[in-house]
């Protein structure tokens, strides 16, 4: 498959997780671990008949502690959704492509280039418009901006640690042990917070499936496929959409209206992604 379009897929598929989220409506937290363990539990049956379970002690460690980067970047998140708006720790939250860039000039010593940080400045702005400005006028340093900018440093860690696995094991097998470190530790999280991980009404059972299979199974497994080929910085920011398609998935599922600067802001959004992809004109030397 096309990496682009293996991303592209992967993206449309995270962006249901919103919506499956508010259908839910129950602990954000308890919702993460179900959507994490059903992805696993149906990943189980197809590693064990392919073999895909046997791994080397260091692709083990380094999957474990992918799955608990992405569990832990979750779980901030939705922590953060308590104490400040939606909105603002979205936008923090997606500031991932920023870190991305800057760990892999001052770890990898990788310059992203002009065009990625110009295509970064814009879809940035482009967020800003779609969550409304007013939002960051009256923003004040508390727990809650702290908690979604940590989430932003734990996404770009995960996507970095993926970026530099994926080239030496199994797709598959990697998904399985990232995910079991990840259902593990959101186990322990919803334990430690005593949320109610049990009592569900079928409906609720239904959309943890409904996560579990689009929007983990599925979708990272498209997301992780496409960091084999693509550079972890262009991924970074192309996941910026998602929030430009969940909107307008809860503008046709959830029949929520879309305001104009929602609209602008996704097209600039789309707009910086589309420069990160530009390719840099090179210079043809003068020959004398």
């Amino acid at each position: 498959m096309n990496p682009k379009l293996s991303l592209f897929i992967g993206i449309l598929c995270i962006s249901f997780s919103p919506i499956f989220v508010k259908l839910a409506g129950v602990a954000p937290i308890g919702g993460a671990f179900y959507r994490v363990f059903v992805a696993w539990v149906c990943l189980l049956p197809y590693c064990i008949i392919k073999k895909k379970i046997k791994v080397d002690r260091q692709q083990l460690v380094i999957a474990l502690l992918a799955g608990v980067v992405f569990a832990s970047d979750v779980a901030v998140w939705n922590i953060s959704l308590l104490k400040i708006s939606a909105t603002v720790s979205t936008l923090i939250a997606n500031l991932a492509p920023v870190w991305v860039g800057l760990l892999s000039f001052i770890i990898l010593k990788k310059s992203s280039g002009l065009l990625f940080w110009i295509g970064t400045v814009v879809a940035i702005t482009g967020m800003v418009v779609l969550v409304g400005y007013e939002h960051i006028l009256h923003l004040e340093i508390n727990a809650g901006i702290m908690l979604a900018t940590l989430a932003s440093l734990f996404y770009a860690i995960y996507i970095m640690i993926t970026k530099n696995i994926m080239a030496r094991i199994d797709l598959f097998s990697f998904m399985f042990y990232s995910m079991l470190g990840a259902s593990v530790f959101l186990l322990l999280v919803n334990g430690v917070m005593g949320n109610n991980i049990i009592n569900y009404s079928t409906n609720v059972w239904l959309y943890f499936i409904g996560m579990g299979l689009l929007c983990q199974l599925t979708g990272w497994l498209t997301i992780n496929y496409s960091l084999r080929y693509l550079e972890s910085t262009k991924v970074a920011i192309t996941l910026l959409s998602q929030t430009v398609f969940a909107g307008l998935l809860a503008a046709f599922l959830l029949a929520e209206r879309l305001g104009v600067n929602e609209i602008i802001g996704s097209v600039i959004v789309l707009a910086g992604i589309a420069i990160t992809f530009l390719k840099a004109r090179k210079t043809i030397p003068n020959q004398g």
